[in-house]
C-alpha cells in the first residue's frame, strides 16, 4: 500500500542519514566517502543514490534534521508561560545541547557544517536558514524580556537575539574544543554579566546592562 511504501522509504532513509552522521562523527566531512557510508548504512551504492545523490545532499539533510532538535529546546523554554530570568533560559539552553551532544545528534558536527557553509553554497543555504531561525527565536525571547519590563524599553531585540545567538555558537565549539565548560558556566557567567554594577543603580532590566558588559570601548579596538 502506498502508506506502507512512504513509511519504508522514510525508514530507509533515516537508516541513511543515520549511517552518514556516525561516519561524519568519526572521520569529518572531508575524510569520509560515500564508500564509508554505504558500508555503514549496510545498503548497496544504488540504494543510497536513490534518496542522496551526494555527501553535499547529506549534509544538507542532517542539518535539516537538527533543526527540529534544536527548535524543541527552544520552544520548551518558550512555552512555559512567563521566562525564566534570562541566565536561566541560557543554561537550559546549553543544558538541552549537551544532552544531544552525548546521543550523538547532529548538533555534535555542527562546527563542521559551519565551517563548509562558508565556502559551499549548497550547505551555507541550509546553515544560514538554520542560524536565521535561531537568532529569530533568541529575538523572540528578548522581545518577550521586554514586554515583561524585564529589558529596557529602548533596547533592540534583533540586536540581543544576534549577541545571544554569538554566546550559545561559542558555547557550542568550547564544550567540543575544550570541554571545559557546561551549562553552569554559562549558568553563572550570565548572571555575573547581568548583575554586575556598570555605573547604573537602576534595576531597568537586563537591556543597557547587557550592552554595556558586552561592549567594547573604542579605544581597545583601536589599540589592537
Amino acid at each position: 500500500m502506498p502508506r506502507v511504501s512512504e513509511e519504508h522509504r522514510e525508514r530507509r532513509r533515516q537508516q541513511i542519514l543515520d549511517a552518514a552522521q556516525r561516519c561524519f562523527v568519526r572521520k569529518g566531512f572531508h575524510k569520509t566517502s560515500l564508500q564509508e557510508i554505504f558500508r555503514e548504512s549496510g545498503l548497496s551504492a544504488g540504494a543510497v543514490y536513490g534518496y542522496f545523490r551526494s555527501k553535499d545532499d547529506l549534509i544538507r539533510a542532517i542539518a535539516a534534521r537538527s533543526e527540529p532538535q534544536v527548535s524543541a529546546i527552544l520552544e520548551e523554554i518558550l512555552d512555559t508561560g512567563e521566562l525564566p530570568p534570562l541566565d536561566e533560559i541560557v543554561a537550559r539552553f546549553a543544558a538541552g545541547v549537551i544532552e544531544r551532544m552525548g546521543s550523538g545528534g547532529g548538533i555534535l558536527i555542527a562546527p563542521q557544517g559551519w565551517a563548509l557553509a562558508t565556502y559551499n553554497p549548497a550547505v551555507h543555504e541550509a546553515m544560514a536558514r538554520i542560524f536565521s531561525n535561531t537568532r529569530s527565536w533568541w529575538t523572540r525571547v528578548a522581545e518577550r524580556l521586554q514586554d515583561d519590563g524585564r529589558l529596557a524599553p529602548d533596547a533592540d531585540p534583533h540586536a540581543v537575539g544576534a549577541v545571544l545567538t554569538s554566546i550559545i555558537t561559542g558555547f557550542i565549539v568550547q564544550r567540543l574544543l575544550l570541554g571545559d565548560v557546561d551549562a553552569e558556566t554559562l549558568r553563572e557567567g550570565m548572571r555575573t554579566l547581568l548583575s554586575s554594577d556598570l555605573g547604573s543603580s537602576e534595576a531597568v532590566g537586563v537591556g543597557n546592562e547587557l550592552d554595556r558588559a558586552l561592549a567594547l570601548p573604542v579605544r581597545s579596538l583601536d589599540a589592537g
